[in-house]
Order: C-alpha cells, then structure tokens, then sequence
C-alpha cells in the first residue's frame, strides 16, 4: 500500500478527546497491551501528530505520530500498528515468519505467499480470516511487515500451504517507514529458530534439496538456524543464491507464481554470477581496504576505489547486471538483513558508511582470493585512488511555484515542478498558442489574458500593460519560478535542490602564532569524500590535513590542510576530480607566484 509515494492532505496536534478515544481504540484493538503500555504509546503530555494523506490509489489514511515516527496507521476504521510500535512490543500481534530474501518481495508490493511460511514445530499461531498479523524473518523476532491474514491458521494448514496467506499493507522500507526516523530493524532473538533449522534437516536430507522449491514459496535453499547471517562466505560465496533473491529477479506477473526454481550452481545465470562478484568485491574491500579513519566513507567512493579494485582479473565489476542494480539497494541488503554495515544520508542525496562491523563472524572468515592483487591495504588513499571519480552533471533547473500553477496547468506540472529553461520555453509558447494569444498585426507580441496577467504582471502593471514581447514573456516567467538545480551522479538517482549550486568553497585562516591554514568546505555536495580528499591533500603538500565539523552544518565536515594550499587545493580539484572552476570559489585568493624584486 505505501510502496509508492502518498500526498500529505493535513498534519496537525491530536485533542485531548480525540487522544483519549485513540487510546480506548487501540485497547480494544490490541488487548494484549497492558496499561503501562498504552500510556507510552499515547502519552497524555507529549505531542502526538494526526497526519492525514492520500495513499497513491486514492484512499485516505490517517497517520499517528508519535516523536517523529508513525506509531499507528488507520485505514476503513481499522487501526493498525507501524513497524516501529512492533519493534517495541513483538508479541503485539499474531507472527508468520518467513525467510529473509522474502521481505525483498514484500517491500516491492506483493502479499506473503503460503509456500513462503516457515511453519515452526509449535505449529502456526490461532488466527481468523481478516485478523491483522506481523511477519518476521528467521532469525530475527523484530516484525518486517503488517497485514491482514487471508484465512485461518487451519485453513491454511488443510490447504497444504499453498495459496495467498496474507494481504500485506505496511512493510520496512516503504514510505510509511520513510516517513519516521528510517531506522533499521533491532535484533530480537527468536525461541525457536534452532528447532526449525534441525526439524528441517532432519526431515529434508536428500530428499528436501529436490522438493525445496515446493517447500518454500521462493524457491529459496533453507538457510542455517542463525537466518539472518550469510552461511559459509568465502571466495566463491557458494550461497549466493539466497543474496540474489534479495532484490528479486524480474518482477513476475503472476504473485502466486512464488515456487520457480533457482538454476543449480553449475549453470548460474549472469545476474547471479554478478551478485557473487559483488559480493566478494564487498567482503574483500572491507576486510583489506577500508580503514576505520576513513569512516564515515562515501557510498560511491567505496565502490570506486575500494570494491573495484578487488575484482578480480579478467572479470568486470558492473553492479547494474546484478539483481540489486543499484548500489544503495546492495548496502541496505547489507546493513538490515546481515548487519555487516550503517549507511547514513549525511547530506541530502549523499550516502555514506558510518559503522563497519569489523567483528561479524562471516567478515573475519572471509578468504581473500588469490587473483585480487596483494591483499594489503594501500597506505592512504591519494588522488591517483580517483581516477574513476566522475563529477555530477550539474543542470541549471526552474520549480513551478504557486502563483505560476494555473500557466502550467494544461502540461500537467503542479507546484514544485522541476524543469529546465528550454522546457518552461517550450510550455509558455504552447500555452501562448494554444490560448491564440499571438497578437495579429505584430507577432513579436503577446497577448495578456487574465492568467498572464495574475501570473506575470505586478498589481501596478494590471491596467498599463495589455501585450509583451516574447522574450520578455520567458524572463519574466522564469523570473516568478524558483530557480534550483538538479545533480546527476554517475550510477545514482538525480537529486534536485532548492536554490543555486552551492560551490567547494576555499578559504585561509590564521591560526596560532600568525599560522596560515587552508580550509576546503563543501565537497560532499559534489560527491567527494572529504576523507579522501584530505589523504591526497597531504600527500600532495607533505603538510598535515585534518576534519573538522562545520559550524551550524549538521552533518558536514571541512577539510583544514596546513599552510596557504589555495593553489594546490584548486589543482586537485581541476585537474585530478574536474570539477569545473566555476563552481569552486576562493581560487582567485591564491599567492601570486610572480618574480621577487
């Protein structure tokens, strides 16, 4: 339900009456929860937001929220509670549980098929058609998703599993969960995990491994009783089955179609020979690359320089022909189902690794292979390490404000519209003639309507002007949008932003004793990492070069590099990163370096 984007209709401070029949709503709802409970989920003191929005099919729903996140949704009088209430409370509702490459699917928008129900020796818990469940994964009891149960726990048991066995409505990672604090799962050991891993060897063998398929609703190996983890890593990653799954191969058309076979390992497709190239790339980059001093570590500088770099020869790291095919979706596989990694969004459309689980039992048993290079990390990272660095394309861009909505109605742009110049030119004369606003004796000129006129003409204007030259019809129109620019990297999602480009900045300062110092500010925004930046920096001055915070940035750091290295700091950026000189500001603050009289 929420695998799309919703529009926010109304977010206001709930009443103290409405507070009080939310909290009677949900005991009557959930009567497990004791009355402790109910108080923290609706305290009487601390604020708690009612959001009203229209889901992408149109139906309303309301939204409450609690410290930011979204505790409880509510849909056709029924009130349901979000992954984050039941990371709190786990046992508030009735459990399915199901294998971790499942969740993939569910993110994706598909309903929990019966194959793909891990039944556990106690057996399925009581349900009723129509009762609300949870669905965790092996391994971890913290609840991934929320739906409605399409049959009872005997039915489904006298229908041998096979069929739909819930309608799901909410998961982790959709935009109900964007909508809170993005936090992950927490780890909740689950009872029985090791009894179902040894109840299904010892009923499987053999015989299991040819009617797995069946067994389980993705056609998915069973994975060891720790679920969660990654079995047996080394450098062929012999399970990297249960990892290509996790972005799902190609979307099928029928959901029930849940049980196809996976090709043996003899006979892989691409797709899953590139998901165990990247995933090897991935282990032997942490393990031998990445140093702990360069944490936070862009995203895009980790693939470049560290996970390129351990591929082995002959073969081509190209993670668009894996299952993931982008790189954020392979992370956060990483991050929420293995927790190898934390990726952070430092800065908006910016992705960095924060934390490294240096300890996990499956990155200290990696095998390094022996036709990656040395498996010694590099001293430091200089600027020969970016020579795959690509700078983002940069596109000067218009939103469609408020006041201009009517003048772009009939294309179909809404207020917060990006687009470029050559697009609002392209949609004004559109308008002008669709409108047949083309003066008649001269047609140089336009005619002002009374759109025109609201739109582009000050009050004073309203009864001074009747027709404007073309060119002055665009100017004045991109005048009135809100100008803003969009940033393309190489591999991600185009980011747009409010305002004009914010230039890398370089700047001196005088420290101690009269000391110069350089300090270079905003290069996440161009996605370089100012640790990386500082490495090659101090390799190319011989002189110390240091992090630090920006003040009233969150988030942001500067680079200080010992000295006045305004005209080594802009040699880098131009020619090692080509960063185009005019989105670099302080160049012109460089030494002269003329003749001394």
């Amino acid at each position: 339900m929420f695998e799309k984007a919703f529009r926010v209709k109304s977010n206001t401070v709930i009443k103290g009456s409405d507070r009080r029949k939310l909290r009677a709503d949900i005991s009557a709802a959930f009567p497990s929860l004791s009355a402790d409970e109910l108080s923290e989920l609706v305290p009487n003191k601390d604020e708690l937001n009612v959001v009203k929005v229209y889901a992408h099919k149109g139906d309303g729903i309301t939204f409450y929220v609690l410290h930011k996140n979204p505790i409880f949704f509510q849909l056709e009088k029924q009130i349901y509670p979000t992954v984050y209430t039941l990371w709190r409370y786990p046992d508030m509702l009735p459990a399915l549980r199901t294998w971790p490459a499942v969740i993939q699917k569910l993110i994706g928008g598909a309903d929990l098929m019966l194959p793909g129900v891990v039944v556990p020796p106690s057996g399925l818990p009581e349900v009723a058609r129509g009762d609300v469940c949870a669905i965790t994964v092996v391994g971890n009891r913290a609840p991934v998703a929320v739906g409605t149960v399409t049959m009872s726990n005997s039915e489904m048991a006298s229908s041998g599993m096979k069929g739909k066995g819930v309608n799901v409505l909410h998961t982790y990672m959709d935009q109900l969960w964007a909508f809170g604090d993005k936090s992950a799962p927490p780890t909740i050991a689950a009872h029985d995990d090791k009894d179902v891993a040894e109840m299904l060897e010892e009923g499987g063998g053999e015989d299991e491994e040819e009617e797995g398929e069946q067994e389980n609703g993705e056609g998915e190996p069973h994975p060891t009783p720790e679920g969660s983890r990654l079995t047996n890593v080394n450098s062929t990653c012999p399970n990297i089955q249960q990892l290509s799954l996790a972005e799902g191969e190609k979307e099928q058309a029928d959901e029930e179609d849940a049980g196809e076979e996976l090709e043996d390992q003899d006979s892989r497709s691409p797709q899953e020979q590139m998901d165990e190239l990247l995933l090897q790339c991935f282990f032997h980059a942490l393990k031998t690359k990445v140093k702990k001093s360069e944490l936070p570590l862009l995203t895009s500088t980790f693939l470049r320089i560290h996970m390129v770099s351990c591929c082995p020869s002959g073969k081509q790291l190209d993670i668009k022909k894996s299952s993931y095919k982008k790189l954020s979706k392979f992370l956060q596989c990483m991050q929420t189902q293995y927790q190898l990694v934390q990726v952070k969004e430092l800065s908006k459309g910016v992705e960095s690794i924060v934390v490294v689980d240096w300890k996990h039992r499956e990155l200290r048993s990696f095998v390094t292979p022996e036709d990656c290079g040395p498996v010694e990390a590099p001293a430091e990272a200089g600027p020969g390490s970016e020579a795959l660095y690509q700078p983002p394309e940069i596109t000067l861009m218009y939103m469609v404000t408020a006041r201009l909505e009517p003048l772009f109605q009939d294309a179909h742009k809404r207020k917060g519209a990006a687009l470029q110049p050559a697009d609002v030119r392209t949609i004004i004369t559109d308008y002008v003639k669709n409108n047949e606003l083309v003066d008649g004796v001269n047609k140089n000129f336009v005619t002002i309507n009374p759109t025109l006129c609201d739109c582009l003409l000050e009050k004073s204007e309203y009864n001074e002007i009747e027709k404007l030259k073309w060119d002055d019809l665009f100017t004045r129109t991109l005048g009135k949008m809100q100008q803003c620019h969009q940033l393309q990297f190489p591999g991600q999602r185009a980011v747009v932003k409010k305002g004009a480009v914010e230039p890398i900045d370089i700047s001196v300062a005088s420290r101690g004793s009269n000391k110069k110092v350089t300090m270079v500010k905003n290069l996440e925004a161009f996605g370089l990492d100012p640790a990386a930046v500082s490495v090659a920096l101090q390799h190319r001055v011989q002189a110390s070069a240091v992090l630090h915070s920006v003040p009233g940035a969150k988030d942001r750091v500067l680079v200080q590099v010992q000295g006045n290295q305004i005209t080594q700091v802009g040699k880098l950026l131009l020619d090692e990163y080509h960063i185009p000189r005019k989105y670099i500001q302080g160049l012109d603050k460089a030494p002269k370096t003329g003749k001394k009289k």
